[in-house]
């Protein structure tokens, strides 16, 4: 099969992104050429670092250890204590660090440009009703329309802001800078980057086509939720797929290391028949 793809966009979508992970460990071997942009954002970028650092077998089997052990979503009493009520953040954190160290960065800047985004708020709203604002806008929209590219958000004045890990030269700047795209309180903290409040990127477009270059070329999307067909734009060069069915995970259920699998499963699948799709042209 002599495909390529120049640039590969990865949606966000919590733990539904390791549909993502499963499509393209079937796809990647199958494609004549690597690509040469990525564009990610939230949880997808974190899986984009994790597969082109070579590293997602012990993400996987670091993460779905730690769902494992790890018994609530919510921990109510420690809202008395010291200890977070949600465990979502230290968690990520430590998985993050886990499994992209210093050799792990070094391949991932030898590899194609992963361009992550993040998203701020505007200047007239601060982070905490910034936050409160965006969310609410990104779920109303999502429960109105269900658009691939919501854009409520940006009509408020977000604003997306794309950083290459090019500019990451330690694993812990790499870290702060998934975790801002990830930034979604008060599942995380509010975070900073660049001296700037950062939150979650998905907030001004879920599916960052725009975080490309100009020269974006023949782009493949990889989305973590299913759209009606008359959702998905029809763009020359871009090529967008979904998952044959609902994944069978919560975004962010970090106690379902079984729905973990079977995310990643589905994408496996679901990248063969993709294949065999191209194959057949």
């Amino acid at each position: 099969m002599n495909t390529q793809f120049r640039s590969i966009v990865f949606a966000g979508g919590g733990n539904r992104c390791l549909w993502q992970a499963g499509f393209w460990s079937e796809l990647a071997p199958a494609l004549s050429e690597k690509p040469q942009e990525i564009a990610a954002v939230s949880a997808g970028a974190t899986v984009a670092c994790m597969l082109f650092a070579n590293k997602f077998e012990h993400g996987l089997e670091h993460f779905m250890d730690a769902t494992h052990r790890n018994e609530k979503n919510i921990y109510v009493s420690n809202i008395v204590g010291s200890q977070r009520v949600f465990p979502h953040f230290e968690m990520y954190k430590r998985a993050i660090l886990t499994v992209i160290d210093q050799a792990a960065l070094e391949l991932l800047h030898q590899g194609p440009d992963i361009r992550i985004q993040i998203a701020r708020p505007p200047d007239w709203l601060g982070p905490l009703f910034g936050t409160l604002v965006g969310f609410g806008c990104y779920t109303l929209e999502k429960w109105l329309v269900s658009p691939v590219h919501p854009g409520l958000a940006s009509s408020i004045d977000f604003k997306a802001d794309v950083i290459s890990i090019r500019d990451c030269s330690t694993p812990e700047q790499l870290c702060d800078l998934l975790l801002c795209s990830s930034c979604t309180p008060p599942l995380t903290p509010i975070m900073s980057w660049d001296s700037s409040p950062a939150l979650d990127g998905g907030l001004v477009d879920n599916v960052p086509v725009n975080a490309l270059p100009g020269t974006a070329g023949k782009t493949l999307v990889l989305l973590t939720r299913q759209y009606s067909s008359h959702s998905i734009p029809r763009e020359p060069n871009r090529i967008y797929v979904h998952p044959s069915r609902s994944i069978p995970v919560n975004k962010w259920d970090y106690t379902c290391p079984e729905g973990l699998q079977a995310a990643y499963q589905l994408g496996k699948s679901d990248g063969r028949l993709f294949i065999d799709e191209l194959s057949r042209k």
